[in-house]
């Protein structure tokens, strides 16, 4: 059999290949920082990392993963209701709590499981989901193990979300679901609108904060504080592999007996083993440096306005962004390509992004700002920007 499944492999392939669809990986060979260095011993700048605050080489958070190895070991070994939770998983649960002021947590393995197992534990066929249709691959999946009625609504349109509410009323139980920042875009859902309306017709709200935790808000604290949302959200789904150390783990928390029935019933909780105690160590380690100060934020802040202010000066079509991520229109997926290729011969790491993780003819080079980037590293991005874009005709 795998003789003929392997020729149909090979054409596909061959077809993504000749559509200019093809996913190329670069190899690293050292700390994932603003400055990277490949396999080659070449050096480059990485605008497509989700590093937002600069922590993922952090040495305070690599000497708190040294510690807790020493103190608690290298991995669990097991599940957590069986003998997989140590002091250190309870402390940071504790910590994200804190951190989202909500009442209690649940660590999962990644936010891909967070969003995977909260559904189904909670929703049963007689119930709704009301999703926002550019939410991440993760809560589309996670709707799909759940049996309850599926609801989408475009993209932060509250007149259109109000009529999926108004068709979910015969249901029994409401759950709006939308990404805190849409990672393709940038843009912020309205959590505030959102909010209003889930209380104008009984729903409750759920936002993953993977691309907003650490970057939106006046302190970085995410949606609920940018919009003054604290106490009318139910859940929320978050990362460490990102804003929070880059590492690995993801996370919800929210209500308590939401929390409770997820410990009781949430299958990737309950069938993968607790994150190593490195990475709850790193991870309580990085809750304590955002606790100590919002440098780390406001130099986010800053490094998006000037590089977005001065791409726009140069004439390139920026997506409207509230957040870190800068989404550089060009619309046509092989010219995305070809423009990243450019870039990188620059010495400057962007991804494109073309069908099918965007729309088609919305293809883009998506630039992720962090607060490790320096005012040169900005400056030699925008102008390798602007000498790709003039050869490329992007740009006049």
């Amino acid at each position: 059999m795998y003789g003929t499944f392997q020729k149909h492999l090979q054409d596909e392939l061959k077809a993504i290949e000749e559509a200019g669809l093809y996913k190329k990986e670069r190899n690293i060979a050292s700390a994932q920082s603003a400055e990277i260095t490949l396999q080659d011993g070449s050096k480059a700048l990485n605008f497509c990392a989700n590093n937002y605050l600069g922590l993922a080489d952090s040495p305070r958070l690599a000497e708190a993963a040294k510690k807790a190895i020493d103190a608690r070991g290298y991995g669990m070994s097991s599940v957590r209701f069986i003998c997989g939770t140590q002091d250190i998983h309870k402390e940071l649960e504790k910590a994200i709590a804190d951190y989202f002021h909500t009442d209690d947590a649940i660590l999962y393995a990644a936010c891909f499981d967070a969003n995977g197992g909260v559904f189904e534990p909670l929703l049963t066929a007689e119930d709704a989901i009301i999703s926002d249709s550019l939410n991440h691959a993760s809560i589309i999946d996670g709707v799909r193990l759940c049996k309850a009625q599926r609801f989408r609504y475009a993209n932060a349109d509250m007149a259109d979300l109000e009529e999926k509410l108004k068709e979910a009323q015969a249901c029994r139980f409401r759950i709006i679901v939308t990404d805190g920042v849409f990672s393709m875009d940038g843009n912020v859902a309205p959590m505030d609108k959102i909010c209003d309306l889930a209380e104008k017709y009984d729903a409750l709200v759920m936002v993953d904060e993977s691309h907003s935790a650490g970057v939106v808000g006046p302190t970085g604290h995410g949606v609920a504080e940018q919009f003054g949302c604290y106490g009318r959200i139910d859940i929320f789904t978050g990362t460490l592999g990102k804003a929070f150390g880059g590492a690995v783990g993801g996370f919800t928390t929210g209500r308590q007996e939401i929390i409770d029935m997820l410990r009781q019933r949430s299958r990737p909780y309950l069938f993968s083993n607790s994150i190593p105690p490195m990475i709850a160590g790193a991870g309580l380690e990085t809750f304590r440096i955002l606790k100590e100060s919002n440098e780390l934020h406001d130099r986010l802040v800053e490094n998006v306005n000037y590089f977005r202010d001065k791409m726009m000066a140069a004439g390139f079509d920026i997506k409207p962004t509230q957040s870190a991520i800068c989404a550089v229109m060009l619309y046509d997926a092989k010219l995305s390509q070809e423009f990243a290729a450019k870039m990188a011969e620059e010495g400057i790491f962007v991804t494109g992004f073309y069908y099918p993780v965007v729309p088609k003819g919305q293809a883009r080079i998506r630039v992720q700002l962090s607060a490790a980037h320096r005012k040169e590293h900005l400056d030699k991005a925008i102008a390798a920007f602007i000498k790709v874009g003039k050869e490329l005709g992007v740009l006049k």
